[in-house]
């Protein structure tokens, strides 16, 4: 089969090197233009472009992909299908139209659930315990079109949005190898989107990680899960920004658990800040870890990141920096 891979980041690398190794003929690669990174301002290609480039792949990279000259480009290369994964980029209906099989998309979600443009990290941080991939035949609509394969995968209690990442980038990849022979056999029968299950989310942005300790336990280690490793979930200690790297939530039973190995005046410290309900305080300092208040349960924290500091354990943290039981984060 002659195809088109349009992709831009590490996700849709992994679907690339597998469609190329299963044999099939790469005529052209689209992906996003080469951008500056850093504060040299040095141009770096995307992931996809590396990989084109390692195998002699011609690359393609408009700004705008819906222009007319870059539809015409794309109509002389006569591709069998469009396979298109991350690309960063809304293909318009005339783009769609080309191959004679159509446009397919690796979408990492199990439609209709999160559709857009983050849903690896928002199904972390909605607390779900299934996610996958899903192959689409794509539409105009933002991730709308019809559902051609599915596959579960489990989201593990200490998942992150980077490991998640990871094995949904390998699941992208050996799913659309296993579709494109049925979609060419025309074997696939298409099942429309349930438009009243359909969920969405938006780009990642640093502001979504600043944490609300008003919020329960739980949907902050959800948070500080599926930031990691960016844009990362964060708090203020002394004005400073601290990043939270790992922690877990402890409702009341389990905190009055840890409690009871306390000394009476460490006990009296925790009590008196669990009754000024003062969410984001400080309740208890162990060795390896601090516990915090938040509007239900406790969220305790075993890796931070101070600003301007290298991430780090919490026994680390504190033999350089001083907190003390009643401290506010936030």
């Amino acid at each position: 089969m002659k195809i088109v891979f349009m992709g831009t980041p590490d996700f849709a690398r992994s679907a690339l090197e597998k469609i190329i190794e299963a044999g099939h003929e790469v005529a052209l690669v689209v992906t996003q233009p080469d951008k500056p990174r850093g504060r040299s301002g040095e141009l770096q290609i995307s992931e996809v472009k590396a990989c084109a480039l390692e195998h002699n792949i011609p690359v393609y990279q408009p700004v705008r992909i819906k222009e007319a000259e870059h539809v015409q480009y794309l109509r002389g290369i006569d591709a069998d299908i469009y396979v298109v994964a991350a690309f960063g980029q809304i293909l318009s209906q005339e783009i769609l139209d080309i191959p004679r099989l159509g446009c397919v998309n690796i979408h990492a979600s199990l439609l209709p659930k999160y559709r857009g443009a983050a849903p690896i990290q928002q199904a972390i941080i909605d607390g779900e315990r299934v996610t996958g991939i899903t192959i689409m035949q794509m539409a105009a609509g933002m991730d709308t079109g019809d559902i051609l394969m599915q596959r579960e995968i489990p989201i593990s209690d200490d998942e992150t949005g980077g490991s998640l990442f990871d094995k949904l980038s390998v699941l992208g990849g050996e799913l659309i190898v296993e579709a494109l022979p049925k979609i060419e056999r025309n074997e696939i029968k298409p099942v429309p989107q349930d438009e009243r299950r359909a969920t969405k989310c938006g780009k990642l942005s640093k502001n979504m990680g600043r944490i609300s300790f008003e919020k329960d336990a739980e949907s902050i280690r959800n948070l500080v899960r599926g930031l990691s490793p960016w844009p990362s979930a964060y708090t203020y200690l002394n004005k400073k920004m601290l990043k939270i790297w790992s922690a877990r939530a402890l409702n009341r039973d389990e905190f009055d658990a840890v409690k009871l190995a306390l000394s009476d005046e460490d006990a009296k410290a925790a009590e008196s800040v669990i009754k000024s309900g003062e969410c984001g305080r400080v309740v208890l300092i162990s060795k390896d870890s601090f516990t915090v208040l938040t509007g239900d349960g406790y969220l305790r924290i075993y890796e931070v990141q101070l600003e301007g500091k290298k991430r780090m354990d919490v026994k680390s943290f504190l033999l350089g920096n001083k907190l003390e039981v009643g401290d506010r984060l936030g």
